[in-house]
């Protein structure tokens, strides 16, 4: 069966207000089954979430569905939300506060989504430190979410997407790709960009009027760009039942609609081919 996965930093309440609608529009074109959002606003003043969704179905669930709290920066950055065109029953948001990121208000979300004729799916919504200087903070963060997936794993393939703020060369992504093992652990994620992108896919920077912009202040460096958001799928290792084949990635919002951009990040939008193995 084909699934459409979409992962976009939305990039809270910052530059046109229009741009909520500006998404959903696109939404409705993209179509995607299974998305990830980072950085969606959801306040007693504020439902960026409705919003975006308005009008397409899609079942949905924010962190502060879930959370008993409400974590500091969240009413300034927003917090994570996923959206399935099919029913999921969230089962955690892991609080991604720890020493040298306890500026992330972000948790990073898992349902499991009932894809049908086929089984259930871990669908998680991830993402990690922003500071350019906070990865060995990224690299603690990508344990636990590798442990979140152990914990609530299904047959189907866990597909894990989001911003991670860090380049393909990093050890928090190296660690996923499985090219790297931390703190004597290791594992495999197949990096959906790696296997079926064309070109760098850079996600964040210069290509983009308001990534230039974040780029200038905190990278303050010319021509910075990077590819930041990803689309992860579980491996043999921990699937041996079942498949997500890797058919298409690409970016998306990666060019303004009626002279409004997106968001400061462009999204990645991959199709999958899922089923159980013979």
């Amino acid at each position: 069966m084909r699934v459409r996965v979409l992962t976009l930093n939305v990039w809270n309440s910052e530059g046109d207000q229009r741009r909520p609608e500006i998404i959903n529009r696109a939404l409705s074109t993209l179509e995607p089954d299974l998305i990830a959002f980072q950085e969606v606003m959801q306040t007693s003043q504020s439902n960026m979430l409705d919003r975006l969704l308005a009008g397409l179905g899609y079942h949905a669930t924010h962190q502060a569905d879930m959370q008993r709290y409400t974590p500091p920066f969240a009413d300034r950055y927003g917090g994570s939300a996923l959206a399935t065109r099919w029913p999921h029953r969230a089962v955690e948001a892991l609080d991604m506060r720890v020493a040298g990121a306890t500026d992330v208000p972000w948790a990073t979300l898992a349902a499991v989504v009932e894809i049908p004729q086929v089984g259930e799916m871990l669908f998680v919504g991830a993402t990690t430190a922003w500071r350019p200087a906070a990865e060995a903070a990224r690299e603690r963060q990508v344990l636990a979410i590798a442990d979140l997936d152990a914990r609530h794993r299904r047959d189907l393939p866990t597909i894990i997407a989001g911003d991670f703020n860090a380049g393909p060369e990093t050890a928090s992504m190296r660690f996923l790709t499985g090219r790297q093992s931390l703190d004597d652990c290791s594992m495999l994620y197949h990096d959906a960009w790696e296997v079926a992108g064309t070109g760098p896919g850079c996600t964040w920077g210069e290509d983009n009027p308001n990534g230039k912009a974040g780029a200038e202040q905190i990278i303050g460096q010319p021509g910075y760009r990077k590819r930041f958001d990803y689309i992860l799928v579980g491996s043999w290792d921990a699937h041996p039942k079942a498949h997500a084949h890797i058919r298409s990635a690409a970016l998306a919002f990666d060019k303004p609609i009626d002279g409004v951009w997106a968001s400061d990040h462009f999204g990645v939008v991959v199709d999958l081919d899922v089923g159980m193995n013979d």
